[in-house]
């Protein structure tokens, strides 16, 4: 039986070394790298070439979230499977919508990894039991404003909302826009404001009907 190719991508070495260790004990299983972070997991997943990619979220250099949006812009299809500490609506949302087929947390023992990495590489899609019960709760939850109610943002606010639903923190959007992480704050309590949002998932949330909205009838928000 030919071994699924596994990369695995931790910013915490002895974390990284333990998941590599434990892993490739698996008789289904072949770690053929590791990565300290989302730009050397780039660049990782084109040097070793696996079949199924275990991302961390918030790592330094590159998270996870952009780290798999640009995996899956190079290789469509091949299955990342997040695991992390975080379990908050806007960790989850934003690693979904850049494309990631899992979401598992640290405390996930080693047989459920296994069988999310294994799930992952037959093409399925692969939830802790605690991340279904929080998607569950959010669609649910009283949606965002609707696009036809316009929001008054500035072109810059606009830019930063739309960072935000792509999964990215304060640092990584003042380096998109070249504008410092101060800045980026203001920007966001103008936003918040506005927009009478009370988190992240709220924006990340209004972000995407907007996106949509833009899609659909090329209007401008």
């Amino acid at each position: 039986m030919t071994s699924i190719r596994l990369l695995v991508v931790d910013d915490q070495a002895a974390i990284r070394d333990a998941l590599a260790v434990m892993l490739d004990l698996d008789p289904e299983i072949t770690v053929v790298g590791t990565a300290a972070n989302g730009e050397e997991a780039v660049t990782a997943v084109g040097e070793h070439d696996p079949q199924v990619v275990l991302m961390d979220l918030h790592m330094p250099v590159m998270g996870g979230v952009e780290a798999t949006r640009r995996i899956l812009a190079a290789r469509p299809g091949l299955p990342v499977v997040v695991l992390t500490t975080f379990e908050d609506d806007e960790s989850i949302l934003a690693a979904l919508r850049a494309g990631a087929r899992g979401y598992l947390t640290k405390d996930s023992d080693r047989t459920r990894i296994v069988q999310a990495v294994r799930g992952a590489h037959a093409g399925q899609a692969v939830l802790d039991p605690d991340v279904q019960s929080r998607l569950l709760t959010l669609a649910t939850r009283v949606p965002a404003p609707e696009p036809d109610t316009p929001v008054p943002l500035t072109a810059r606010e606009r830019e930063v909302l739309d960072l935000i639903g792509q999964g990215l923190r304060n640092n990584e959007i003042a380096r998109r826009l070249y504008i410092t992480e101060s800045t980026v704050k203001t920007h966001i309590n103008n936003l918040f404001a506005k927009a009478d949002l009370h988190s992240r998932a709220d924006a990340v949330r209004l972000a995407l009907t907007l996106a949509g909205s833009r899609k659909e009838d090329g209007r401008s928000v």
